[in-house]
């Protein structure tokens, strides 16, 4: 069932539910522009909405303009500025940047919103910023770069600093995550097909493990299991969801890994239910994935957008209205023609 649809002012790339408790209705959506030219820039927006699935409801609460922008994470805790969700922003001019959510007086009048207010920002290099991830504690942050580098960016105090940086693939860095249960260690994927593993506390030239066999093309997007602690997926641009063993890394578990027809360039888990799997599927739309007895298969497609799939993500927490449960959504966006969408599941699919 679809919630709204709106279009952004920009080609759109990334969606973010706000995973903070309160704030579960706050949705935000970057986009990436270039002007070619003489003189090329790339310029973006970051985009907060106000969402409501049972009532229809997607209104836009405030627009911020910023760089081309590559990727966006809300930090999954407060961190240093308590009480305020922090979002993470990764753009083409080489910066991270980090936006506080606060409340907002619309237009003077008595309807209250969302604003983004931007507390540090770090140039961390003269290649664009492809990607972004927090770490648990949301104290540090992993950017993945064009020139096949990676860093590792701590927060403290408002301020950003370099604890780490090297050179990790040969080509664009597109997918960089910490791993979740033990976030010294961080899985970098790139263009030249290799899928690495890195603890950054030590010298991280060298790689806990690299696959360089099995993804025939670019690597897009790396999410480690929220609730499997030995679990990780890769998407590629072989159009493969791979679910990986980190225990045996020479090959991934060949029952659960599917072709979903499109490049798999954004992979999310469920909040809380652990065998659902939502994928941006690039040329094929979307897709929910249901990963069960060690098989893997789509339980529900959406291909209501008309351009490159690449923004995608599930509305946290599970709230109740006069005793019925809110119905929670999911967010999509696709490139060129520029369009958000919310909508909810048709299928059973938590069954």
């Amino acid at each position: 069932m679809d919630v709204g649809h709106c279009y952004l002012e920009g080609n759109a790339d990334a969606v973010e539910f706000c995973p903070h408790d309160s704030f579960h209705n706050v949705l935000a959506a970057s986009t990436y522009n270039l002007q070619e030219g003489d003189q090329p820039s790339r310029s973006g927006s970051i985009s907060l909405f106000d969402v409501d699935a049972d009532a229809g409801r997607l209104d836009l609460t405030h627009r911020l303009e910023t760089a081309g922008i590559f990727d966006i994470k809300w930090s999954p805790g407060f961190g240093q500025d308590a009480g305020h969700p922090l979002l993470a922003q990764a753009d083409a001019d080489g910066y991270v940047r980090i936006h506080s959510l606060r409340s907002s007086n619309l237009d003077g009048s008595d309807v209250s919103g969302n604003c983004l207010k931007e507390v540090c920002g770090k140039h961390v290099s003269s290649s664009m910023c492809l990607c972004i991830d927090w770490n648990p504690s949301s104290t540090c942050m992993t950017v993945g770069l064009s020139d096949g580098s990676v860093s590792i960016i701590s927060i403290h105090e408002s301020q950003l600093s370099i604890l780490q940086d090297w050179k990790a693939h040969e080509f664009e860095v597109w997918a960089a995550s910490f791993d979740v249960h033990q976030p010294q260690l961080v899985y970098t994927g790139s263009d030249d097909c290799k899928f690495s593993c890195w603890d950054w506390r030590n010298d991280p030239s060298n790689p806990v493990f690299q696959n360089t066999k099995v993804h025939k093309m670019g690597i897009c997007s790396i999410a480690k299991s929220p609730n499997d602690p030995n679990i990780v997926l890769t998407g590629c641009y072989d159009e493969h969801l791979r679910i990986w063993d980190v225990r045996s890394i020479s090959y991934p578990i060949s029952e659960t890994s599917i072709c979903l027809g499109g490049g798999v360039w954004r992979i999310k888990h469920h909040p809380f239910i652990p065998s659902l799997i939502l994928t941006a599927c690039m040329h094929n739309g979307f897709a929910v994935v249901k990963i069960k007895g060690g098989r893997a298969e789509v339980n529900e497609t959406y291909k209501k957008h008309d351009s490159l799939a690449y923004g995608a993500d599930w509305q946290r927490g599970d709230s109740y209205v006069a005793g019925r449960r809110k119905s929670k959504a999911i967010a999509t966006c696709s490139f060129y023609d520029r369009l958000l969408r919310v909508w909810i599941p048709e299928g059973d699919i938590f069954n």
